[in-house]
């Protein structure tokens, strides 16, 4: 399996809902779009660090048909906007549902392989920070150099997480990140 090993760019996974947003579960209106504190204010620094940023998002409302794929773009869309023009490089979304789990579908690390090969990213310079342990699974089984629990569930299941970080906010992530 190609894991993007001195591919050359380094990049910052992100999970979107409840990493970067507020999750209000099953986000398909632009209007319900609200960054958490310091990101919009962040995550450009870890830009000007020279990393790729890329969103890795399950989206399993489109599986269960609770939104569509063009609801889901209008959110990415006003996501983008919140953060500032050209401050996220790629998005990956994954639609299953848990019950159809696939290799594309966190904790597996389908999408950040998949990142990895089509945008030539050195998986192990790269960071995957995320709200869940499936979001940090993923990242370890890619092979990243670190991951980071971070957001309003992240105290949960901090144990298994395998985090090389647990951080209680954005700043937090960022120091790490730009320290290590």
């Amino acid at each position: 399996m190609d894991r993007g090993k001195a591919a050359g760019q380094k990049a910052i996974f992100l999970d979107r809902d409840g990493t970067l947003m507020r999750d209000v579960g099953y986000c398909c209106k632009p209007a319900e779009v609200q960054l958490l504190e310091g990101v919009g204010r962040l995550l450009p620094e870890l830009k000007k660090a020279g990393y790729k940023i890329v969103i890795v998002t399950n989206q399993s409302g489109i599986g269960r048909g609770y939104f569509t794929e063009e609801d889901f773009w209008s959110v990415q869309r006003e996501l983008e906007k919140q953060l500032g023009a050209g401050v996220i490089d790629a998005t990956y979304f994954c639609a299953d549902t848990p019950t159809n789990e696939t290799e594309r579908r966190k904790p597996n690390p389908g999408m950040l392989l998949e990142a990895a090969r089509e945008l030539s990213l050195d998986l192990e310079q790269s960071y995957m920070v995320g709200d869940k342990v499936s979001d940090t699974q993923a990242g370890i089984r890619a092979g990243v150099k670190a991951t980071i629990l971070f957001g309003a569930a992240a105290a949960e299941g901090t144990m298994e997480s395998g985090a090389a970080l647990v951080a209680k906010d954005f700043q937090e992530v960022v120091a790490f990140i730009l320290g290590g």
